[in-house]
């Protein structure tokens, strides 16, 4: 098992009804020490793949204000694009500062990845 402290991030593409969407696995801790990195995964992923994500943080162990304020970034930059964003498995007790701040009652966010990805061909609406 890896240390709660480090930061692992992955992605996967996956195509849906409305246009293909990379995945980005996320696991460990979103904090001022992991900023940089998961700040220039998301760029690059959204430079070379398009903005359209899913966040999958089912593996975050914590989350802090500044992390959170680069996922809103990137939301925000999907759906100015008319891309798709959605946040899957997302865990309370790691990502309190989401409800907090209000922003869990805002940003799209889905239990699995399936509920995301089907959400995002329904009726051909974006989401966001």
């Amino acid at each position: 098992m890896p240390n709660p402290g480090t930061l692992s991030l992955h992605s996967t593409a996956h195509a849906t009804p409305a246009g293909g969407v990379v995945v980005i696995h996320v696991t460990g801790m979103l904090d001022a020490t992991t900023r940089e990195e998961f700040s220039g995964y998301l760029d690059s992923a959204a430079d070379d793949q398009g903005p359209g994500m899913v966040l999958d943080l089912a593996g975050v162990t914590f989350m802090d204000s500044r992390a959170l304020g680069l996922i809103v970034h990137h939301w925000q930059r999907a759906t100015g694009a008319g891309a798709d964003f959605a946040l899957v498995g997302v865990q309370y007790p790691s990502s309190k500062v989401m409800w907090v701040t209000g922003l869990s009652q805002r940003l799209p966010m889905y239990d699995t990845l399936d509920e995301a990805l089907a959400a995002f061909g329904a009726d051909g609406e974006r989401l966001g």
